[in-house]
């Protein structure tokens, strides 16, 4: 108990020391949630979109202060994620998630962004660019996966297997400190769990279809297959490809240095004709 304790004040003032900075933060009545967010920044707009089972923090707290220096950063946690409320008896979804992200860009007053995603983010902001195209300018899409195959079917095989106790610590610690009911932690690994079990491939013919330009990052050793990667690419109008060295999945957002020498020069270059 002690233990857990600690966890969670240690916890804590990380995620603290990130949400003060944020220039504003709140609560976004969307879709039947009390959506958390945060806005870092000025410039042109990029949203951010965790990975699934994490927060802002664990995703993107590496990157998110050098960002905000040039532009305008929009973070927010999804269903049940962080300090966002679950919904009893709504599943998490990606289709779900890119309909809340794309009500908080409208609750904010935002036309357009860049969308960066994480892993399950990654998936969220491709459904973003198919369900609300007109809200996409660029997609940065780390890890991502389209369809199940895009993985090893051991992969697959473990999400049957999986337990409450083999979820990394860091997400354990940052939903414990964040979690308006911490004592769910075993009905939101449940759903995140299951989220994967009933994934649904995205077809070739709509991936073809989204026209905001998109860079596709893996790490290396990354759950994604290359071969996932690359189809992505050449299946988008408008794509480039970067692979990250000595990264496995957790690892490549955790490369900020990499990641900072190669996202803020693709959102930056000039839109295609």
């Amino acid at each position: 108990m002690k233990s857990t304790v600690v966890v969670r004040a240690a916890a804590s003032c990380a995620l603290a020391a990130l949400g003060a900075r944020a220039e504003k933060k709140g609560y976004a009545p969307v879709n039947g949630l009390q959506m958390y967010y945060e806005v870092h920044g000025k410039g042109r707009p990029v949203v951010l979109l965790h990975g699934g089972g994490s927060t802002i923090e664990t995703s993107f707290g590496k990157v998110l202060p050098s960002l905000a220096r040039s532009r305008q950063v929009i973070a927010f946690e999804q269903q049940g994620h962080g300090h966002t409320p679950d919904v009893e008896g709504r599943p998490f979804s990606f289709e779900q998630s890119a309909d809340d992200a794309a009500a908080l860009l409208r609750y904010l007053g935002i036309e357009k962004a860049d969308f960066w995603g994480y892993s399950n983010g990654g998936t969220i902001a491709l459904q973003v660019a198919l369900r609300h195209p007109g809200l996409v300018r660029k997609l940065v899409l780390v890890s991502a996966l389209f369809k199940r195959d895009g993985a090893p079917p051991e992969f697959w095989e473990s999400m049957h297997r999986a337990k409450l106790e083999e979820m990394p610590a860091e997400l354990q610690a940052a939903y414990l400190a964040t979690a308006p009911h911490p004592e769910q932690l075993p009905i939101f690994f449940q759903k995140s769990v299951q989220r994967m079990l009933t994934f649904k491939d995205i077809r070739a013919e709509d991936i073809r279809s989204i026209k905001a330009p998109a860079l596709v990052l893996i790490g290396d050793r990354d759950v994604v297959r290359p071969e996932h990667a690359v189809e992505t690419v050449r299946l988008l109008q408008h794509a480039e490809l970067a692979v990250l060295p000595g990264a496995d999945h957790a690892a490549v957002v955790q490369r900020a240095d990499l990641l900072l020498s190669i996202v803020p020069d693709f959102l930056d270059s000039p839109m295609p004709r």
